[in-house]
């Protein structure tokens, strides 16, 4: 199934449900709340014999983003009521509201950046008067919880590793392990390069598709490693996801490997740094013909 080419977006417009918002279009947007810092949820602990408390680890909570709008469709109440009907849709949505995983996505442009977006869930879509309707005008309160607070690259990075693409490790404390073949990464001599051109730590998706024994991938910067210990026929593979709130392993799409993966194979700590890293892998494959794909989002602290 083809992936749908996402919507293109001018600075100071926002889409949510395929419906654009903002400067330009048919649903104007007045303010804006959320664009700050998220939420925190602090760690503290009150001081049990004194005055004060001690600091524990502020942690983020979800970005709550509130888009005061409108639409607009002067002269035409058909229209209006056609927009109002669609971003009621995108609320409805049962592949995300009754979904345990279900992601919506929210897009937005700001001025000399690319396109980013949230994921998280539409929690308000509210039409807040109807009394200009007839004349195509409807206020809207919407109101969207982003559970993972930071903002993400719109076009996804990819990439694609055989086994045969083999390197020596340099400047790296871990050698590949003699089992299999190491594959490494680069835009221009290491087909292991990876870039994350964000702030903040991204979080990739892994498929590995056999024939395939004990595979094992790392990053050579973070040294953090994914290893799993199953044995994949032709044309079988592994799915891992590691984005926060997602995060599960499965094999053929359909059964759950977590099971497989070593004790020291953190799916929370398996993260694309900031910049330029590198991808390496080994795995057991007498017939070379594995595959090693992995796509990632670069990571943005704000829009």
């Amino acid at each position: 199934m083809t992936t749908p080419t996402p919507i293109e977006l001018a600075p100071w417009q926002f889409e949510i449900g395929g419906v654009v918002l903002g400067k330009d279009t048919s649903a104007p947007v007045g303010d804006i709340e959320g664009l700050g810092s998220p939420s925190i949820r602090a760690q503290d602990e009150d001081n049990p014999v004194g005055d004060g408390t001690y600091p524990g680890q502020d942690l983020f909570g979800p970005r709550t983003v509130r888009i005061e709008a409108g639409i607009k469709t002067p002269g035409d109440p058909t229209a209006a009521a056609d927009l109002l009907a669609r971003l009621e849709r995108a609320v409805d949505n049962p592949s995300i509201r009754t979904e345990p995983n279900g992601m919506a996505v929210l897009r937005g442009r700001w001025p000399g950046h690319d396109t980013r977006r949230l994921y998280g869930r539409l929690r308000r879509m509210e039409a807040t008067s109807t009394a200009n309707a007839v004349n195509g005008w409807i206020p809207l309160d919407i109101e969207f919880d982003a559970l993972d607070p930071y903002w993400h690259a719109d076009i996804a990075s990819h990439l694609s590793l055989a086994l045969d693409q083999a390197a020596r490790p340099r400047n790296h404390a871990e050698s590949a392990p003699a089992r299999g073949r190491g594959a490494f990464a680069d835009a221009g001599g290491r087909p292991g390069w990876i870039t994350n051109a964000g702030d903040a730590h991204a979080w990739p998706r892994v498929r590995i598709t056999g024939p395939v024994a004990r595979p094992r991938l790392w990053n050579t910067v973070t040294g953090r490693a994914l290893e799993l210990d199953v044995q994949l026929r032709a044309g079988e593979w592994v799915e891992i996801e590691t984005r926060p709130g997602t995060r599960w392993v499965l094999r053929n799409g359909t059964t759950n490997e977590a099971n497989s993966l070593t004790p020291d194979s953190r799916l929370d700590h398996f993260s694309v740094p900031p910049g330029r890293s590198e991808i390496a892998w080994t795995a057991e494959d007498a017939t070379g013909t594995c595959r090693l794909d992995l796509s990632w989002r670069s990571a943005y602290t704000a829009l």
